[in-house]
Formats: structure tokens, C-alpha cells, sequence
């Protein structure tokens, strides 16, 4: 079952309407997350909200928000207010153009999400919006208000249903001049071009996100699970970073060295773990889900807590 929509609402193309919901495409729910504890006690670190001047505490109905014009001066603006100026298209989301995908700066991409017909009815609109603009081979370009504020969405069409990315708006993306201005002019030399060109053929494959693991994840839960079963932490060396001296040998070197990946990328390479919806759980046993591994340990109780 398809997880909560974020938003539920029509696609509309002209006089074509039909009803949708929208879907994150991603999550980060199955990362390693971690808490503040209270390194005394272990207690987890509460935060309160309270006023800056008087240190009292204030409870959520006197909170309200406000625009700073200076370090001590706000403008109050209350939910009412912000509701007044709410947008028309918080129900619609309003194909305005189609352009090719090619004209759509990355750096205007925010996140994906899955579009598609919500409940029995308007299968048949949606596929027609679907199908024209998979024959098109173009992006449709509309409006959605995700938590009270207007998005630009990128309509593609991806299986049986749409994918939608937000985009930024430009006074949100920075101007790459002031990064690369002082980049200095560097003139390089056809053959450190071809020797660069020869080390990128080694290299040419085509991309499979399967082959690539998380290994900052996969030493979290290394040490997390060193820890609940009392193993000594040692840390690890660190690869020592070499001075590229004279750039053309490094060059000659590569493709040498190349070579030898070549060869040795024949073999079958071993694919990484995959993660699972429950790799937490399987990984690191919790209370009331015991793997056969874990079956006969139960995690260490809160008095005896171990620390690093």
C-alpha cells in the first residue's frame, strides 16, 4: 500500500480535469538517525520554547509568527492573516506550459514526487494528460502549494504515472560568478586532454544506483552494533593524501594504472547489501522483532548504558 499523500487535489490541462495525489518520490526515514542524551543520566534532551527575555516557557496559542525588520523590531503576523492572502491554486495544479527538458537548469531542482489519479474516477483524463506528454517527449510546467507556499512542479510521465519535481525560483539560486570568478584562465594541452579522454573511456559504464552503497550508513551500524555487544571501538587509519606534483606524470600514471582496473573490472563485481524497507530492524534488532541472530539477545537495559 502506497504510503500517505502529501497533498490530494486535480491536474488540470485546459478543459481536461482530473483527480490526483501527490506522493514523495524519496525518504530519509531509513537512515541512521540519533538523539541528544543528557550524558549524566542518558535522558533525552527536551526543548522547550521559550520567551528570550524572561526565560519562561510559551505555550503553543500565545505563539505567533513575525517578520524581522531589525534586531528588536517584528511585524506580528497572525494564522488568520496568513490564511487571507492564501493562494487560488491550492487545489489545482495548472499546467501553464510544456518545455523540452534539456532548458531545465539542475540547479532548479528540488525534490521528486510521485503524481497519480486519486481514487476510481479520472483514470481516463489523467492518462490522456499522461500520453500527451509522453508523445510530446516534453515537461509540463505548473503550480502546486505545498504548506501554504506556491511551487513550480516539472511534470514528467515515468510507467503508469507522473513524476513531479519542484523547482526553485530564480532569486532562490545563487549566481555562479562569484564562485568562479577568480578560477584562473588555464590553458591545457592537447595531450593532457587526450590522456584525460583516454582515462574517462576506462572508466565509461552506465549508471546503476545498485552499485553504489551508502558506506557511511554501513559503518553507523557497524559501530552502533559494536556497541550493544560490549566490542572495543578502534579507530580506523586514515589514507594518507599524496601531493600531485608534476600533473602530466599523474596523468600517465592513471592510465596506466587504468589498465589494471580495466582487467580487473571484468570480474563480477560483488553488489552491495541492499537495503530493505526494514533494514533498521534487520540490521539492528529492537525490542518485539528478533531475527534469527538476534533471537536469543535482548538489548542492554537503560542502567547498564554503555558510552564509547
Amino acid at each position: 500500500m502506497a504510503p500517505r499523500a502529501n497533498w490530494k487535489g486535480f491536474l488540470r490541462l485546459s478543459l481536461v480535469t482530473c483527480p490526483v495525489a501527490l506522493y514523495p518520490a524519496t525518504s530519509e526515514s531509513e537512515k541512521i538517525s540519533f538523539n541528544q542524551l543528557n550524558r549524566q543520566t542518558g535522558h533525552r534532551i527536551k526543548y522547550l520554547k521559550v520567551d528570550a527575555d524572561t526565560g519562561d516557557e510559551v505555550p503553543n496559542e500565545d505563539i505567533v509568527k513575525g517578520y524581522m525588520l531589525d534586531k528588536d523590531t517584528f511585524i506580528e503576523v497572525t494564522k488568520e492573516e496568513l490564511e487571507e492572502v492564501a493562494l487560488e491554486s491550492t487545489r489545482t495544479i495548472e499546467i501553464d506550459e510544456f518545455v523540452d527538458k534539456a532548458d531545465i537548469d539542475p540547479r532548479y531542482l528540488i525534490r521528486p514526487y510521485y503524481l497519480r489519479p486519486d481514487g476510481k474516477v479520472g483514470h481516463d483524463a489523467f492518462a490522456v494528460i499522461r500520453e500527451t506528454i509522453r508523445e510530446m517527449d516534453k515537461i509540463a510546467i505548473g503550480r502546486v502549494v505545498l504548506t501554504n507556499r506556491e511551487h513550480i512542479i516539472a511534470l514528467e510521465p515515468l510507467d503508469k504515472g507522473l513524476v513531479g519535481t519542484l523547482l526553485r525560483y530564480p532569486y532562490e539560486v545563487r549566481s555562479e560568478a562569484e564562485y568562479f570568478d577568480e578560477i584562473q584562465n588555464v590553458k591545457v594541452t592537447k595531450e593532457m586532454l587526450d590522456l584525460a579522454k583516454h582515462i574517462v573511456n576506462q572508466k565509461a559504464g552506465r549508471f546503476d544506483p545498485e552499485k553504489f552503497e551508502d558506506h557511511y550508513e554501513t559503518a553507523l551500524i557497524d559501530l552502533i552494533n559494536k556497541k550493544r555487544a560490549g566490542k572495543p571501538i578502534t579507530a580506523t587509519e586514515k589514507p594518507a593524501a599524496g601531493n600531485v606534483v608534476d600533473l602530466m606524470e599523474a596523468l600517465r600514471r592513471s592510465v596506466g594504472g587504468g589498465a589494471a582496473e580495466s582487467k580487473a573490472s571484468k570480474k563480477p563485481a560483488k553488489k552491495p547489501r541492499k537495503a530493505s524497507p526494514g533494514q533498521k530492524e534487520m540490521l539492528m534488532p529492537i525490542a518485539g522483532k528478533k531475527p534469527k541472530e538476534a533471537a536469543a539477545k535482548k538489548p542492554a537495559a537503560r542502567s547498564q548504558r554503555k558510552s564509547a
